[in-house]
């Protein structure tokens, strides 16, 4: 194993979508940078994922408005590099099933479309034709926003390693984090690297990471199990959206099969009892796939914050940056954090207000706004 520079403007701790996203960012902006990742590019909570890219996130405009221009980045680079992200259009439909959800969509959906969000109330029988799974009998309307892709989150992860190097920046793979000092001193099994500013990208291991330099993100780290189910014979053979229903059950198109997730068994539940109650889930949202099998497609990690949003800021007038607990939509706000992490290095005023991303919203006033 090579030994590491002596020093570096900025350290990316890990490489998946946020860090290469960090990465790319900061080079490009003329920043040295380097990235350590403990293991491989993109094996993180990168590649727990359903691998969809959307803008709508029910009641959280802030998350939709991040959504929003990192959907527009993901184009830009897949044009300005020529690499094949994957991004095909399937559009997303949220059920609801009961009254409140649809007087909540109502009374959000003025912020969502100053977000820049395109979503609209539909019937069921029209959320129905959009998802033919879907029992229009067992909703009371859908949200449908059509600016929903699927992608390849590998492959957007080497889309952004790739354009870091090409702007300078270093990535090392291997290479795990054992220590940091208060000064930007971060020691690894490669040897030691003085860094102006470090970064936390490290996703499930972010509070491991950020405490070896005595700071606190308070993330969790939340196992998810992805499921696969066949789709019925008569089904259309078009892609489904991916659709949401109020018990977290989530389904779309995964080749010739349908990949299903609804998070983890309840700490008082085994797994059966858990299969069981997403297949209960599944046959009451779509009649058409009650009584399927139900197979283990992949497990992985998300790093988890306590109220879903990202933390993306700066601890205090020290030279920590951090951004963590993306708790699973890392994906759809990669690139905006990419963005917002190279205004805070560079001590530029960010495209968007960062306050209500800090760590302190959580912490008491513990750490200063980004």
């Amino acid at each position: 194993m090579s030994r590491l520079p002596e020093r570096t403007d900025a350290l990316v701790i890990g490489g998946g979508v946020i860090g290469t996203s960090i990465a790319c960012q900061l080079a490009e902006a003329g920043v040295g940078t380097v990235l350590l990742e403990r293991g491989e590019l993109g094996s993180g909570a990168s590649g727990t994922t359903a691998g969809v890219v959307r803008t709508y996130f029910p009641g959280n405009a802030l998350i939709s408005n991040l959504a929003v221009r990192s959907l527009a980045a993901y184009h830009a680079l897949a044009e300005r590099t020529g690499t094949d992200l994957g991004l095909a259009r399937i559009g997303l439909l949220v059920l609801f099933t009961e009254e409140q959800q649809v007087r909540d969509f109502q009374d959000t959906r003025a912020a969502q479309q100053a977000a820049g969000v395109d979503v609209e109330l539909v019937t069921p029988a029209e959320a129905a034709r959009l998802n033919p799974l879907v029992d229009e009998r067992t909703v009371l309307a859908a949200a449908w926003a059509p600016e929903a892709y699927a992608c390849d989150p590998a492959a957007i992860v080497r889309g952004y390693a790739t354009a870091a190097e090409r702007a300078g920046a270093l990535l090392r793979t291997g290479t795990p984090v054992t220590g940091i000092d208060p000064d930007g001193l971060v020691d690894t099994p490669a040897g030691s690297i003085r860094a102006d500013t470090v970064v936390c990208a490290a996703g499930p291991w972010a509070g491991e990471v950020a405490a070896l330099a005595d700071v606190r993100i308070p993330v969790t780290t939340y196992p998810v199990e992805m499921l696969l189910t066949d789709t019925p014979d008569t089904s259309d053979s078009s892609a489904l959206p991916m659709t949401i229903h109020p018990s977290s059950l989530r389904i779309r198109s995964w080749g010739d099969r349908i990949l299903v997730g609804m998070g983890r068994p309840a700490p008082d539940e085994t797994r059966e009892a858990w299969l069981a109650r997403v297949s209960h889930h599944l046959g009451t949202a779509c009649p058409a796939l009650a009584g399927n099998g139900i197979d283990s497609g992949w497990t992985g990690d998300l790093d988890v914050s306590p109220d879903g949003m990202a933390f993306i800021g700066r601890e205090g007038s020290r030279p920590f940056v951090y951004a963590a607990g993306f708790s699973g939509q890392g994906l759809c706000q990669a690139p905006a954090a990419g963005e917002i992490v190279r205004d805070l290095v560079l001590g530029k005023s960010s495209w968007i207000d960062t306050s209500g991303l800090s760590t302190a919203r959580c912490l008491s006033g513990a750490a200063e706004a980004g």
